[in-house]
């Protein structure tokens, strides 16, 4: 997808969550755009910089640009949103917000390998499509993730995401975070 500029890429970020934001997070009791704005509102309160922040509201675009469904989790179904949620941002922003993204699903993971706590603090729904995106890490699979070089950004950005299922939790709107976007945007290479 080609933009004018790059205004054009956080206008059309922002309307996606407008139109498609709607649906509900699959097994939770918020929207896909309460969600969001739970985890980016949680990275900017904890001092986030704008990476962070930008990768809190962005990690699960992935869900909003695929065709499967809501509730494809709970068809069995793993639709794989951490990668082409990153993969499709990657066009526009650099690896401090792409790759915490593509990574938040292995720090799940890897988070449930090494606390032992962690798998009874994730909801059902987590837990569901923890089942589907291949369970707890082994202890090699551990230390490979240690090894990447967004791994500790992925295991902040999981707490956000865990955090944010609160109903009626005020946040935010949108327009808020649009100064981080428009900060993290990468360079144009015309």
């Amino acid at each position: 997808m080609s933009f004018a500029d790059h205004s054009d890429i956080v206008d059309h970020l922002l309307s996606l969550f407008a139109d498609r934001g709607s649906a509900w997070y699959s097994g939770e009791a918020v929207t896909q755009s309460e969600h969001a704005l739970q985890a980016a509102w949680l990275a900017e309160q904890a001092d986030g910089d704008d990476a962070m922040v930008a990768a809190a509201l962005l990690h699960d675009v992935g869900h909003l640009v695929h065709d499967l469904g809501e509730d494809c989790a709970e068809g069995g179904v793993d639709d794989r949103h951490e990668e082409h949620g990153a993969a499709w941002l990657a066009e526009w922003f650099p690896p401090a917000v792409t790759e915490p993204i593509r990574l938040h699903v292995p720090a799940k993971r890897y988070r449930c390998a090494v606390d032992a706590d962690y798998h009874a603090r994730l909801s059902p729904a987590s837990q569901l499509s923890l089942q589907l995106q291949g369970g707890p890490f082994t202890e090699s699979e551990c230390r490979e993730f240690e090894s990447l070089p967004h791994s500790t950004a992925a295991v902040r950005l999981r707490e956000f995401d865990d955090t944010a299922k609160v109903q009626g939790l005020e946040t935010p709107e949108l327009d808020h975070f649009r100064p981080r976007l428009a900060a993290c945007l990468a360079p144009r290479s015309d």
